[in-house]
């Protein structure tokens, strides 16, 4: 075997056959001969990028990491991992997604190492991270080129209804009956989501419309009570240490100055239950409440 160096191009001399290094790259060890280019040309577009040559993970791996992918990251970053509606970035020139190994890098962020910069604390448990990371390198090896889309991602194969129902029953019953009703605001819930990740996004935050109309999103309303005792109610519009500002029955607008705690506020949030929940919300029980509630036509 002769070696050679040509300007900026080794070049392998073996058995009467010539290749420079470029191509080498270009056309990895299983590229069938001539790259696939008529005429038996070397195929100089196609490139081969590290995450094209890594080893995948176990296959129940990917199929759990794609789950929980589709229902925790893909409203911001996108199904396909070009970012998505909620205005997460794209992952297909992430420099963290490109440099993880086994999700030693993309754990940390998932469990609230970046939240100064907006990316959410998650509450998912190491196998789960563990699992969405090689998901993302599974998407990653699909690629055509550097932050190109992947070849053959179908946001409408995720299966993301993992959980189980019977459980999530039992859960909603224990932690969510005193509120809800199967029968009543959530009746025939499950007919209403074609998507059971928007499902999940809206039971979680408490913004479910339920069956016959459902009951929507309600505003926070507020009682004012003056030192007098006189005492006012409406829809909160506005609240700050120094004015709140209400909505009366009558389509009034009022606004009150406010002095320290004076005059004295009750605010009342009907989501506060679902914004107390989610800090103690196991990705579990998640899971099985939204299996629940799709059955639920």
């Amino acid at each position: 075997m002769q070696v050679a160096k040509t300007g900026f191009v080794f070049v392998i001399a073996t058995a009467g056959i010539m290749v420079s290094a470029q191509q080498a790259v270009q056309n990895p060890p299983g590229t069938p001969a001539g790259g696939g280019r008529k005429g038996g040309l070397p195929n100089l577009g196609r490139t081969t990028f590290p995450q094209q040559t890594r080893k995948l993970a176990p296959p129940e791996v990917l199929a759990r990491g794609k789950a929980v992918y589709g229902v925790n990251c893909s409203g911001c970053h996108g199904p396909d991992l070009r970012g998505g509606d909620q205005g997460g970035p794209s992952l297909l020139r992430s420099l963290v997604a490109l440099g993880d190994q086994h999700g030693e890098e993309i754990s940390p962020i998932i469990h609230g190492a970046r939240q100064e910069q907006g990316m959410p604390k998650f509450n998912l448990n190491d196998a789960d991270t563990t699992a969405v990371a090689e998901y993302i390198h599974s998407v990653l090896a699909t690629v055509e080129g550097a932050g190109a889309p992947p070849r053959s991602a179908d946001p409408s194969k995720l299966n993301v209804l993992v959980g189980n129902a019977q459980a999530g029953e039992a859960y909603f019953r224990a932690n969510c009956a005193n509120c809800h009703s199967v029968t009543g605001d959530l009746k025939g819930i499950g007919a209403n989501y074609a998507d059971p990740r928007i499902l999940q996004n809206a039971w979680v935050s408490g913004r479910l419309a339920g069956g016959r109309g459902g009951r929507g999103v309600k505003p926070s309303t507020v009682t004012v009570t003056f030192p007098d005792g006189q005492r006012l109610e409406g829809e909160l519009i506005r609240e700050d240490d120094f004015i709140v500002t209400l909505m009366l029955p009558d389509g009034t607008r009022k606004s009150i100055a406010r002095n320290g705690d004076l005059p004295k506020l009750e605010v009342h949030d009907p989501d506060a239950a679902h914004k107390k929940m989610i800090f103690a919300l196991a990705d579990k029980d998640m899971h099985n409440v939204t299996a629940y509630l799709a059955t639920l036509k």
